[in-house]
C-alpha cells in the first residue's frame, strides 16, 4: 500500500472546495468515487488530465483519515496506465488535506511514453 496519496484540482475546483469544505469534481462524481494519486502517478496524472492548464492545485491527503473508505484498484484493460490507484469511497473532506501546493505550468513537458515508464 502507498504512504501518501494526493489529489489535484484546478484551481476552480479548490475555490469551491474551500467554500463548501467538500472536494468535488465532475469526474469524480461521474466515476462514483475519488481519484487519487500516489506520488509515483503523479507526473502521468497531471499531464495526461490537466495539459490544459496553467496552474493546479496538489493535494496532500491524510491517509489516517481516509483509509479506511480507501480501495486500490488496478486501471481497466486497454488503458495506457498500469498499476494501482487509490480511489476514496467517500466524501472527501477539506479537512483531510494535510499540505497543499500551487503547481505553475514549467516550460518543458515529457514525452507521454517517458512519463509512463514512471507508473511501472
Amino acid at each position: 500500500m502507498v504512504n501518501d496519496i494526493f489529489k489535484i484540482l484546478t484551481l476552480e475546483e479548490w475555490e469551491s472546495a474551500s467554500l463548501n469544505g467538500l472536494v468535488v469534481t465532475d469526474l469524480d462524481q461521474r466515476d462514483g468515487f475519488i481519484h487519487l494519486s500516489s506520488a509515483k502517478q503523479l507526473a502521468a496524472t497531471l499531464a495526461f488530465y490537466f495539459s490544459d492548464h496553467d496552474k493546479v492545485m496538489l493535494l496532500e491527503i491524510n491517509l489516517e483519515a481516509v483509509k479506511e473508505k480507501l480501495i486500490y484498484e488496478p486501471t481497466k484493460q486497454g488503458d495506457r496506465r498500469s498499476g494501482e490507484f487509490a480511489h476514496l469511497y467517500d466524501e472527501l473532506k477539506v479537512a483531510h488535506v494535510s499540505k497543499q501546493w500551487t503547481l505553475e505550468r514549467g516550460s518543458f513537458t515529457l514525452p507521454e511514453d517517458i512519463v509512463l515508464e514512471t507508473e511501472k
